[in-house]
């Protein structure tokens, strides 16, 4: 069984349960941002945590295991994405990424927020004229050597 599988009958059985990613995060002693990111086939789980959201799922030996296996990471294509919340992220980036790399070259200097030593948030809140997304996002930075 390949991880791309795996995904989609983990994601079958979630709906099946009627759990949510809160849920299986609980379940997998992990954050809700890791444990869905995980779920969807973008994280390899350790066999502990894969063991756990495993037997919360009803799922056999064979698709466990798959979710251990390390998965091709970002692989969304190389085309825009047509999904209005996905893209809505990359417009920001459009807008924003520029200004984003100066802030950060001008506070730590040449280089760029890690993606493997990251961690990300999202909440909801309240607002009177409707309730906000938030997403914190955090990596370490790691400055461009220089040779």
């Amino acid at each position: 069984m390949d991880r791309e599988e795996a995904t989609v009958i983990a994601n079958d059985a979630r709906e099946q349960r009627g759990l949510s990613w809160a849920n299986l995060a609980e379940v997998a002693g992990r954050s809700k941002v890791w444990t869905t990111s995980a779920l969807l086939g973008q994280q390899a789980m350790p066999t502990d945590v894969a063991q756990k959201v495993g037997a919360a799922l009803g799922l056999d030996e064979e698709v466990v295991a798959a979710l251990r296996t390390s998965p091709s990471k970002g692989c969304l294509g190389d085309m825009i994405p047509t999904d209005p919340l996905m893209y809505r992220f990359y417009e920001i980036l459009q807008v924003y990424g520029t200004t984003l790399k100066e802030l950060i070259h001008e506070e730590f200097g040449d280089g760029i927020m890690s993606a493997i030593d990251f961690e990300m948030e999202l909440d909801r809140l309240p607002d009177p004229k409707g309730d906000r997304v938030k997403v914190t996002m955090h990596g370490k930075f790691l400055p461009y050597r220089v040779w």
